[in-house]
């Protein structure tokens, strides 16, 4: 199934794909790689959901923050692809956990991005080489940041 077809199945709904707020691009495709850059978990108001894991929320609210990062991600490659069919694969995650000290269960909170990836790519094509860290805190607040390295069609 294709990974468009994919998201009407799923009941997923993508926020507007976010702008950029600084000097970067928010995808560049060179030799068939989509670098991604760091993507929050942007809400379908416009707002990116804030707090720190383990202080202000919990670690379940930190995984449906970076699922909901992987949605505005997903928005930024259909808005510069096309489509998501585009996509052959994933290929590396780097995802950021704002949280406090004592914390370590990053991964836990990061699944929330890369299963997601899986439930639209599929298990062959949607799980990637992942690092997973946290951090004492993150742009404007937010839960978590995503970048990821996509293989895309030329």
């Amino acid at each position: 199934m294709s990974a468009d077809a994919k998201i009407t199945e799923l009941k997923l709904e993508l926020p507007p794909a976010p702008k950029a707020m600084g000097v970067y691009k928010p995808v560049l495709v060179h030799n068939g790689l989509a670098y991604i850059s760091g993507h929050g978990p942007l809400q379908m108001d416009g707002t990116l959901s804030a707090g720190k894991v383990g202080q202000s929320v919990d670690q379940q609210a930190g995984y449906d923050a970076a699922r909901q990062t992987g949605l505005a991600m997903l928005s930024t490659l259909q808005a510069h692809l096309g489509s998501l069919d585009k996509v052959k694969r994933l290929v590396k995650t780097f995802g950021m956990v704002n949280a406090v000290d004592d914390f370590t269960a990053h991964p836990a909170v990061i699944n929330g991005f890369s299963e997601l990836m899986a439930e639209v790519f599929g298990p062959d094509n949607g799980i990637a080489a992942r690092s997973a860290i946290g951090v004492s805190g993150l742009p404007g607040g937010m839960i978590v940041e995503v970048e990821a390295i996509f293989e895309v069609e030329a």
